[in-house]
């Protein structure tokens, strides 16, 4: 099986589902290479590249560059949505999402409900989440929760490039709105990817690591450092398990269960604040359906209630790191 990066999976899938299904179309911000741009259309594929490529492929039609407006973005999106067309929109980074958040989650989100079923809204809507970018507090935020709690959407963020690929698919072929959250720092990361189609349902998590003695629980991003204090445990002679949701909305809470039913610990890891985080919802959520199972306080590492900050330095402190994980699975741990 062929090794490709995050970037080029997500390309793979659009490319493969606009082939498949003439309805599917691209619209963005400089999706297209910019348009009149020194680079010409085509050649650049957004700020960070994800998509070039297809509108060489697929013209200027089919892969629409906009102005800076999200709100339009959206907007025609959500509305082309409703006429039979399958948009993926992209709204760069997911910090410009306050632009645009009411034909979201007041538009959108609801069609379905408000049409009595009888409206579908086949609409991707992509973003970059996290920090670490050096990019500022305006284009660095992890706004997963904030799209979790608003019923109508589906919460994808994938954490490697196999589940980017087969989640978007998954994504585009669905009748929902759907928000599909990428790492950036991700980008350049490798897995092992299949060159056919596949497709990931929504709403099942994957075990990276099975253990039996803490489930740690990580989102996005840090799931791959949640797997690498996991090997460190195991050193240690700690067994450790790594649970990473795909979805936060729908969340397996089955498997989630079934593991703390198992280990009886549970570290979660997030990189949002805490408050009313995606970590703080699943803590309530164990705790209310496996409380009898736990050994041990449930804990939970998040970046803090502050703005992301610019200076290097604190940046790399904000996000949760392994010391901080290793440090909670101690704490953890230590109940006995």
């Amino acid at each position: 099986m062929p090794k490709k990066s995050y970037r080029t999976a997500i390309n793979e899938a659009l490319r493969m589902e606009m082939e498949r299904d003439p309805r599917v179309i691209l619209i963005g911000e400089d999706i297209a290479g910019g348009q009149g741009g020194s680079a010409g259309p085509g050649k650049v594929g957004g700020v960070l590249g994800v998509t070039a490529g297809l509108y060489d492929r697929f013209g200027p039609s089919r892969v629409i560059d906009t102005p800076i407006t999200e709100s339009a973005i959206i907007g025609a999106a959500a509305g082309a949505a409703t006429t039979g067309m399958r948009p993926v929109a992209e709204i760069m980074f997911v910090d410009f999402v306050g632009v645009c958040f009411d034909q979201i989650y007041n538009q959108a989100a609801k069609f379905r409900y408000m049409f009595g079923g009888k409206a579908r809204t086949p609409l991707v809507i992509r973003a970059m989440i996290g920090a670490g970018f050096r990019a500022g507090a305006q284009h660095s935020q992890t706004l997963t929760p904030l799209f979790t709690m608003v019923p109508g959407l589906k919460v994808v963020a994938p954490s490697n490039a196999y589940d980017a690929k087969g989640l978007l698919i998954e994504a585009i072929r669905d009748d929902d709105p759907v928000i599909f959250l990428e790492s950036k720092t991700l980008y350049d990361t490798e897995d092992d990817v299949p060159d056919e189609a596949y497709r990931i349902p929504f709403g099942e998590a994957r075990v990276a690591r099975e253990g039996d003695d803490i489930t740690i629980v990580a989102i996005a991003a840090m799931a791959p450092r949640a797997l690498a204090v996991a090997k460190e445990l195991e050193k240690a002679g700690i067994d450790a398990e790594v649970i990473d949701p795909r979805t936060t909305s729908p969340l397996d809470e089955e498997t989630l269960i079934e593991s703390i039913e198992r280990t009886g610990r549970v570290v979660i890891v997030e990189e949002s604040p805490p408050r009313c985080s995606v970590a703080a919802d699943i803590a309530a959520m164990l705790s209310d359906k496996a409380f009898k199972h736990l050994k041990a306080p449930i804990r939970r590492v998040t970046c803090p209630h502050t703005p992301v900050p610019f200076a290097p330095n604190l940046e790399d402190e904000y996000i949760p790191n392994p010391k901080r994980i290793r440090e909670a699975v101690d704490a953890v741990l230590a109940y006995g």
